[in-house]
């Protein structure tokens, strides 16, 4: 099992020393994509289901981490950036981000209904109804991709 694995991460061009996985976190992540067990992974392993839980729990926080700083990296190069502050009416938006993209020269591919959307649902516990109740800021890439970050000690309170 472990042997197939490993050569199926070699296939993938998985390379511990360039990831923030250890080759053990991949292994891991792997084999329960596949579905197998916690027990059974440990028991290939000869440790317990305890470590794999807890060694598949750092994989998992780590590629979290990991997409959280490709998404902070995409921030700093966006070439827009739009503060969003706490009170403002969700409707007003998309005019705002439409603005400076058009200052900027960036083309914007959503519609406002999909801007929206899209900020309410990744700004979490910041957008409630159509109220805007924590900062938020919303930068576009060059490529017109939107990203929706929230300042970290706004983030902190929910």
């Amino acid at each position: 099992m472990i042997d197939e694995v490993d050569a199926f991460l070699d296939e993938i061009g998985f390379d511990p020393e360039t990831s923030v996985l250890t080759r053990r976190q991949a292994q891991v992540l792997a084999l329960r994509r596949q579905g197998v067990s916690q027990a059974e992974i440990a028991s290939e392993l000869g440790t317990s289901r305890a470590n794999v839980s807890s060694i598949e729990g750092s994989a998992r926080d780590n590629l979290e981490k990991a997409r959280e700083t490709v998404a902070f990296a995409e921030a700093l190069r966006a070439p827009v950036q739009v503060r969003i502050p706490e009170g403002t009416d969700l409707y007003e938006v998309p005019q705002e981000i439409y603005d400076a993209c058009d200052e900027a020269g960036v083309k914007v591919g959503h519609s406002a209904p999909e801007l929206m959307k899209m900020i309410s649902d990744a700004a979490g516990g910041a957008v409630t109804g159509r109220q805007v109740v924590a900062d938020v800021v919303i930068g576009v890439t060059s490529d017109g991709i939107v990203r929706v970050r929230r300042p970290e000690s706004d983030a902190e309170s929910d």
